[in-house]
């Protein structure tokens, strides 16, 4: 589906049953973020919530899903960079919810709690590998080491087998769009380089450049895709880049990574 430029500067965009896209769209950044954002009855969940600057963009978004934010009552951050955590403290002030708590990994809270002391800060290894809404709705979590940091994880929606990937299959992005498009015949190529089809981007390329420069080696990387492989998956929802949005073009753009070497330090060494 196709957004025009107003929807996406100022809506929430519906990606699977109680997730809304909640990021922003700027032609003059080649890497886009992507807060998400669950709500389940009278609970929610944001992932990733976004860095200072784009604090009110996400905030009106979320407040255009019709949700309170005293609503939420769970932070998820998939790793401690400033464009997932920068926007703690503000979130912080507008949720005004004292049972709020930051879910993430025990090497990232260390980190994180220099955003912001205020709110507990959980590992979610001591929850089982899980958090579950009131109504039984289940958000588990696994663990991606070094991709790209110590305590990097994926954060897997078993309601709508929605996989937030984090930087994981992220993207560069000269020309964005929300949701990927893979065109016939892209499947099989073999030399995202030079499309054979002439086509003006290629939906792939940014895909597997971004990846091999953001996580640390090939077998950090390799790890985590098996990991990865063994969910029952219908969309991935990265961090960066665009949505992978159907099961198909999951399914390719695994493909893709697979193939991939050189990755971190070891296209050094």
């Amino acid at each position: 589906m196709e957004y025009t430029l107003e929807q996406l500067e100022k809506e929430p965009i519906k990606i699977a049953e109680g997730i809304y896209w909640v990021g922003y769209t700027d032609e003059n950044r080649g890497l886009h973020c992507n807060p998400y954002l669950i709500i389940e009855g009278d609970e929610a969940v944001l992932i990733d919530g976004g860095n200072r600057d784009d604090f009110s963009t996400v905030m009106l978004k979320i407040l255009r899903t019709g949700l309170n934010p005293s609503k939420i009552s769970r932070l998820i951050y998939q790793h401690y960079d400033p464009d997932l955590c920068g926007s703690l403290p503000q979130l912080e002030d507008i949720i005004n919810n004292k049972d709020l708590k930051v879910l993430s990994h025990k090497e990232n809270n260390v980190f994180i709690h220099y955003y912001s002391d205020r709110t507990e800060k959980i590992d979610f290894r001591d929850l089982g590998g899980y958090y579950d809404f009131s109504t039984g709705r289940r958000l588990e979590f696994y663990g991606a080491p070094y991709c790209h940091l110590p305590g990097s994880f994926v954060t897997y929606d078993t309601k709508t087998k929605t996989l937030f990937s984090s930087d994981l299959f992220g993207s560069y992005d000269s020309r964005w769009s929300l949701m990927l498009d893979i065109k016939d015949g892209c499947s099989d190529c073999e030399n995202t380089d030079d499309c054979y089809q002439n086509l003006p981007k290629c939906a792939i390329n940014g895909i597997l450049n971004f990846n091999r420069i953001i996580m640390t080696s090939n077998r950090a990387f390799s790890n985590a895709l098996d990991t990865i492989e063994k969910l029952d998956i219908d969309r991935i929802a990265p961090q960066h880049g665009s949505i992978i949005n159907t099961r198909q073009d999951v399914n390719t753009i695994f493909k893709h990574l697979r193939k991939l070497d050189n990755i971190g330090i070891d296209s050094l060494l």
